[in-house]
């Protein structure tokens, strides 16, 4: 995030000072609550007497000890409540006290700022003056209205703060707390300690464990923002505020008006990244990749979706497979660099993860938690996720290969249930890759998953082989180039419609003779009913030719209505395009689509099926040729055995 020339620190040793006090009102604090209704008694168990607040989650179990109750009625001790949602673990977790720390930080980063619009307003005079008793009647208007003032800038940086700071704790996992009611504006502290009120009603009702615990807190900071936003529309005296800027250095956190904080930081990332003049060859992988790339790009963080994810165009897995040395590599190195830049253009926390065979652990449900934590990473939606998982013939087991480990089993049912099952939701904040040399060994319904293909076949022609020569050369030698333009081949859309227009007819051969058995019996596939007949010849001659593959088809074909590129400039000035609403961003990208062709559709559909023809036809053969290799080896050893015998 970029920071402006006049934005000003907020010094760590003031916001330290707010510590005890901050503290204080997490350990306990007296409330009633005025504007909404209490849902939770706030009566606590019976407690030891010698049992000191901070440590009453330890039981005394010895008869006779549980004297009297330990908290007056209508207290509210909210660390109290966080260390209860893991029931009877009598320690703290981890989780529970990075959401202790955080909230006491986001407290005392709330009473500093409050404190410095104080400061800065005559708010600070004012409470001096009422403090002695000589404020003037007809000042008591602008004192009550700044007051006012200060409790909604502490309320609203209070939850901003705590969203910030809670952003890389977020799971998958949503909560519905509902509206937030007490929202006070008499003074800043009895603003703040309403919400801690209502914020302990709401993990009362609805967090019963870690996973809920962290998402009850950010559906209640999310409801709470809101709620002081509206308010904070039609209040006066908030001009300071709302044209000043503070940044919390330790945090990297900045405060900006009325306006939430991006909640998370992304990755360092230290690859080395590919231009895509860099990559040679590999022409619809590279073209695919670049618009996924930009893709991502327009994900609207307010609204948490995508309009490519709405309109059916958007990519949220796909699959490269070719022989090693082909640019696999390369790929991923020159999508992860256009991402990172266009992140980095737009102050966008941009988050990298890479699935290797690392996380298979020999403990059991340990590579499963792995493969877990790897796709939450990615899917957060505060983040632009970009996930790889590179080799996935190695990484994810084969179901039914007895040479699959049960970690490697895990890590495929993991990817499973996260890429396509019944609890998938698609954002469009992220995309995940899978890449192989050997994808016939590849679990068939994992590799199914994948919604496009990227055949990373690497250079074709002697165009290729010269630019890709000239490329890895250098600069350091006097070698003339010749009767070649350097990278002209590489011309990205002619390359493209080149490769989409070799598809017009099925490269395999055993989907070539669907093909041609199917075009002799119903003609020219110009229909909806001619083409569902010549998907049924491919489910005939391949049975794993599911209705997924189906879907996968049409997904494709809505990728193709899309065809086109983001213009550079939208990415590089992000008012053009990205800061715009969701609904503009829609409306910019719909204008840009295209119809849907007969042509696109055939196209696709040989793409897809040739893939899985290619798969299938290389599964057993390799196999076979595998032991062939190995009965002639053991042949040629034996003959040498003997005739050194001999």
């Amino acid at each position: 995030m970029s920071q402006s020339s006049d934005q000003m620190e907020l010094r760590e040793e003031d916001i330290r000072a707010h510590y005890g006090p901050a503290a204080e009102m997490l350990m306990q604090l007296d409330h009633s609550p005025r504007l909404a209704q209490a849902r939770l008694s706030l009566e606590q168990p019976e407690k030891s007497p010698d049992v000191a607040a901070t440590r009453r989650r330890f039981r005394s179990t010895t008869p006779g000890l549980l004297s009297r109750t330990s908290a007056p009625s209508g207290g509210v001790r909210l660390l109290d409540r966080i260390a209860e949602s893991d029931e009877d673990d009598p320690l703290t977790s981890p989780a529970q006290a990075s959401v202790a720390h955080a909230l006491r930080r986001a407290l005392s980063i709330a009473l500093t700022v409050a404190d410095a619009f104080s400061d800065q307003t005559p708010l600070t005079e004012l409470k001096r003056i009422n403090l002695e008793g000589r404020l003037p009647q007809d000042r008591s208007v602008e004192f009550t209205e700044y007051l006012a003032a200060e409790s909604l800038v502490a309320l609203y940086t209070f939850a901003n703060a705590s969203s910030f700071l809670l952003a890389a704790q977020a799971t998958e996992v949503s909560v519905e707390v509902g509206a937030v009611d007490e929202v006070l504006t008499d003074n800043a502290p009895l603003a703040l300690h309403g919400a801690i009120w209502e914020l302990d009603q709401k993990l009362g009702q609805f967090a019963k464990d870690e996973g809920t615990l962290i998402a009850t807190m950010l559906a209640f900071c999310e409801q709470l923002m809101s709620k002081v936003s509206l308010r904070a529309s039609t209040a006066g005296r908030l001009e300071s505020f709302n044209q000043a800027s503070w940044r919390v250095e330790a945090d990297d956190f900045v405060v900006q008006g009325f306006t939430p904080a991006r909640a998370a930081k992304g990755s360092t990332l230290t690859m080395t990244f590919k231009k895509p003049n860099e990559v040679v060859g590999n022409h619809i992988a590279k073209y695919q990749a670049m618009k996924l790339s930009k893709m991502l790009m327009a994900y609207d963080f307010d609204r948490r979706l995508n309009p490519f994810a709405e309109l059916g165009g958007f990519i949220f897995t796909f699959m490269g497979d070719g022989k090693p040395g082909t640019g696999k590599t390369t790929l991923i190195q020159m999508m992860a660099g256009m991402i990172n830049d266009y992140c980095q253009t737009a102050g966008y926390a941009f988050r990298y993860q890479n699935l290797s065979t690392d996380n298979i652990d020999s403990y059991q449900g340990k590579s499963g938690q792995n493969a877990k934590a790897f796709i939450n990473n990615v899917l957060d939606p505060h983040v632009i996720g970009f996930g790889t998982i590179d080799d996935i013939d190695q990484l994810a087991g084969k179901r039914g290969d007895r040479q699959s480990s049960a970690g490697q089993l895990e890590i495929t049912a993991v990817l499973m249930e996260s890429f396509a099952g019944a609890n998938t939701v698609v954002r469009g904040n992220c995309t995940f890759g899978m890449f192989s040399n050997y994808p016939e060994n590849v679990d068939d319904a994992l590799r199914q998953r994948a919604g496009a293909r990227f055949l990373v076949d690497g250079p074709q022609t002697r165009e290729d082989y010269i630019d890709i020569l000239y490329l890895l050369m250098g600069k350091n030698h006097d070698i003339p180039v010749g009767a070649h333009e350097v990278f002209s081949a590489q011309e990205i859309k002619a390359a493209v419609a080149a490769s989409f227009e070799s598809h017009a007819r099925p490269h395999e051969e055993g989907l070539m003779r669907v093909f041609e058995r199917v075009h002799a019996q119903v003609g020219d596939l110009d229909t909806i009913a001619k083409l569902g007949t010549y998907l049924k010849g491919i489910q005939e001659a391949d049975e794993r030719f599911t209705g997924r593959a189906i879907k996968n088809i049409t997904d494709a074909v809505k990728v193709r209505a899309m065809d086109f590129e983001l213009p550079d400039e939208w990415m590089e000035e992000p008012d053009l395009f990205l800061f715009k609403d969701y609904e503009t961003k829609k409306g910019m990208i719909s204008e840009l689509r295209q119809p849907i062709t007969v042509e696109m559709v055939i196209q696709e559909i040989n793409r897809y099926a040739d893939s899985e023809f290619r798969y299938a036809d290389k599964s057993d053969e390799v196999a076979i040729e595998a032991m062939v290799r190995d009965f002639g080896r053991q042949e040629i050893a034996k003959k040498r055995y003997l005739e050194s015998k001999g």
